[in-house]
C-alpha cells in the first residue's frame, strides 16, 4: 500500500472541515487514516486505487462519497496544428509504446508542482512497478519544437544534459555515471538501443524511463503549458495511467488537448481517451452476492457515491467507469463497491437455515504437510502468478509454441504458464544479489491443451511441485537428499532412470517415476537455461506431478 499524506489545510478547502464524522467517512471510503495532525492528514491507499494519489483526486473521491460530489465528466480539446508524436520502428525492441498529451491555463504553485511530482512517482513505484512496466514524463511546452518522434539510439549516439547534471553525458554515462542512471540502469541492461523522445529542433527531451532533459525536462512556476508522455510495454497500461494523470491535471485546472500518435506498426490512434468505459451488469448478482435487497434506485445511488455512474438501457443496468479507473474489470468489483458505499457496518449477520460438518481438503492439507516438510528442511516457499510471457517461457523451452494465450490481457503477462520451474528460475535470477545458497519451491497449477473431447474449458489443468536449489558448486546430492526426505515422510517410494531433457545437463538428468508412472524430471540445470536467466550459480530442480499421492 502507499501512504498519501495531504495537506490539511489544502484538503479542507475542497472538502470541507475535517471533523471526526468526515474522518469515519474518509476511513469507510476504503482509504484508512494512518495519522491526523494540525497540518497533515496521512491516509492509506490500496493498490487497486491509483488515481486517489492525489489531493484533487482523492478529495474529489470524498465529495462523492458523501453525496455532494458529481461523477467526472472530461472535457478534451481536439489536436491542433503539429500535436503529434510518431512512434519509430527502431524503439520496438527497448520500449515500443507512448500516450501523450499536452495541458494548457496551469497556474502552476511550490505546492502544486510538488504534488504533481508527487503523484508521478507514486505511480512510478505502484502500478509503474519502479519504472519497470511505465515511465511518466512531464515537460514545459514552450521550450519543446512540436511535433515529437519517439525513437531509438545507440547509447553512444545519444548525448543530452540530464537533470541534476553539470554537463553532456552520453546514454551509456548516464546509467554508469548519473544517480538516477545507476539506480535504474537494470531496466536498460542488455538493450543494443535506448529510447528517447526528440523535438522537431532535435533536441532530446529524455531517455525513458531513466531520466529527462534538464533543458526541457523541468516544470516551474512559470510553466503554465505541458507536454505529458507515458512510455511502456502494455499500451492499455499505458493509457490508464495516462488518464490518472489527466484526471490529476484537470482538477488542477489544466484545459487538455488530444494528441495525434502515428504509430505505422500498431496502428495511428489518438490520446488521451477519457470517456467511460461501459460495463453491463445484473442487480440480481449483486443481490445473492452481498445477501440484501437493492432497488435500481439504490444501486445507482452507491455506485455514484463511488464516483461511477448507471444508466438503465432497455431493461439492462450498464455502469459508467471513469476513465482513470483501473480497478473495474468486473460485474463483481461493482458489488465490491456498493458494498463499501452501503457500508460494512450495516450488513447484518444471519446463522444459515442448515447445518454442516466441516472438513479439510484433501488437496490443501496435502500441500500443507508438503509445505511444513520442505520448509523444515530450509526451504523458502514462492507463490508465483500463473499467467507468464512467451518470453520467459522460451528462456528454458526453446522450442515450444503450443501456447495457451489469454484474450485481452490486461498485463505484460498473456499466456498460461505450462510449468512451474521457469517461475522459480525467474524469481532465483531477480535475487541473484543475495546470499548464497538459494533453496525455494513452488506448488501450483499448470495449464496444458486437453486431449478429451468433452472438455469444458479445452484446457487440463494440473498440479506441480517445483523446487529449486542454487549455490556457488552444485549439489544435486543434497537435494536428492530433501527429495528422498519428502517421499519418505509421504509414505511414497521412488526411481531414478536416466534420460536427456534439454533443459538439464547431458548424464545429469533422471525420470522420476512413481509406482510405473513418469511424474517429473530432476537434475542440474543447463548451462543454456542459466545463462537466459542469467544465473551465474550453478542450479540443480525438480518438478515433479503430485497427482499420485491421491490416487
Amino acid at each position: 500500500m502507499t501512504i498519501l499524506t495531504l495537506d490539511k489545510k489544502e484538503l479542507e478547502k475542497k472538502v470541507g472541515k475535517i471533523t471526526k464524522e468526515l474522518e469515519e467517512k474518509i476511513t469507510k471510503m476504503g482509504t484508512p487514516i494512518e495519522e491526523v495532525s494540525d497540518d497533515e492528514l496521512s491516509v492509506e491507499v490500496f493498490p487497486n486505487r491509483p488515481d486517489l494519489l492525489s489531493l484533487g483526486n482523492f478529495s474529489k473521491a470524498i465529495n462523492q462519497f458523501n453525496g455532494v460530489g458529481k461523477i467526472a465528466n472530461f472535457k478534451i480539446n481536439k489536436p491542433e496544428k503539429d500535436y503529434v508524436v510518431t512512434i519509430d520502428s527502431s524503439v520496438k525492441a527497448v520500449r515500443p509504446y507512448t500516450v501523450c498529451a499536452i495541458a494548457k491555463g496551469l497556474k502552476f504553485t511550490e505546492e502544486k508542482i510538488k504534488e504533481i511530482i508527487d503523484v508521478q512517482e507514486k505511480l512510478h513505484n505502484s502500478i509503474g512497478r519502479k519504472r519497470k512496466k511505465l515511465a511518466i514524463g512531464i515537460y514545459p511546452l514552450d521550450k519543446i519544437a512540436l511535433p515529437i518522434r519517439f525513437v531509438a539510439r545507440k547509447p553512444g549516439d545519444i548525448k543530452f544534459l540530464p537533470l541534476e547534471a553539470s554537463q553532456e553525458m552520453t546514454g551509456t554515462q548516464i546509467l554508469r555515471g548519473h544517480p538516477t542512471g545507476r539506480e535504474y540502469a537494470h531496466l536498460l541492461e542488455g538493450a543494443e538501443v535506448f529510447p528517447i523522445f526528440i523535438d522537431a529542433s532535435d533536441k532530446i527531451l529524455s531517455m525513458p524511463p531513466i531520466i529527462n532533459s534538464h533543458e526541457t525536462g523541468r516544470i516551474d512556476e512559470k510553466t503554465h503549458e505541458v507536454f505529458i508522455e507515458c512510455s511502456g510495454h502494455n499500451l492499455a497500461y499505458l493509457k490508464k495511467c495516462m488518464n490518472i494523470i489527466i484526471a490529476t491535471i484537470s482538477e488542477m485546472g489544466g484545459k487538455i488537448y488530444e494528441m495525434n500518435i502515428k504509430d505505422s506498426k500498431e496502428g495511428n490512434f489518438v490520446s488521451p481517451n477519457m470517456s467511460c468505459e461501459e460495463l453491463e451488469f445484473k442487480i440480481l448478482d449483486i443481490e445473492k452476492t452481498l445477501g440484501i435487497k437493492l432497488s435500481e434506485k439504490e444501486v445507482k445511488n452507491y455506485l455514484g457515491r463511488m464516483g461511477i455512474g448507471c444508466e438503465n438501457r432497455k431493461g439492462k443496468s450498464v455502469a459508467l467507469i471513469p476513465a482513470y479507473r483501473t480497478d473495474i474489470l468486473h460485474w463483481i468489483d461493482l458489488t465490491e463497491e456498493i458494498a463499501i458505499a452501503h457500508g460494512y457496518e450495516n450488513f447484518e449477520p444471519e446463522i444459515p437455515n442448515i447445518s454442516t460438518i466441516a472438513f479439510e481438503d484433501p488437496v490443501g492439507k496435502t500441500k500443507r504437510v508438503i509445505g511444513n516438510i520442505l520448509a523444515g528442511l530450509g526451504f523458502l516457499e514462492t507463490s508465483s502468478f500463473h499467467l507468464t510471457t512467451k518470453k520467459d517461457i522460451k528462456k528454458m523451452h526453446f522450442d515450444y509454441n503450443d501456447f495457451i494465450e489469454v484474450e485481452d490481457s490486461k498485463t505484460g503477462r498473456d499466456v498460461l504458464r505450462m510449468d512451474v520451474l521457469t517461475n522459480l528460475l525467474k524469481i532465483l535470477s531477480e535475487n541473484s544479489d543475495a546470499g548464497y545458497p538459494q533453496k525455494i519451491f513452488e506448488m501450483g497449477t499448470v495449464f496444458s491443451r486437453s486431449d478429451l473431447e468433452n472438455s469444458a474449458t479445452g484446457v487440463d489443468e494440473i498440479e506441480r511441485l517445483a523446487i529449486a536449489f542454487i549455490d556457488e558448486k552444485p549439489n544435486f546430492m543434497e537435494l536428492k537428499q530433501a527429495v528422498d526426505y519428502l517421499f519418505k515422510m509421504l509414505g511414497k517410494e521412488y526411481t531414478l532412470e536416466n534420460v536427456e531433457n534439454s533443459n538439464y545437463i547431458i548424464g545429469r538428468c533422471g525420470k522420476v517415476i512413481v509406482e510405473g508412472k513418469d511424474v517429473g524430471f530432476i537434475g542440474e540445470v543447463a548451462p543454456r537455461v542459466l545463462k537466459n536467466w542469467k544465473l551465474k550459480m550453478p542450479a540443480t530442480a525438480i518438478e515433479i506431478d503430485w497427482g499420485f499421492l491421491f490416487q
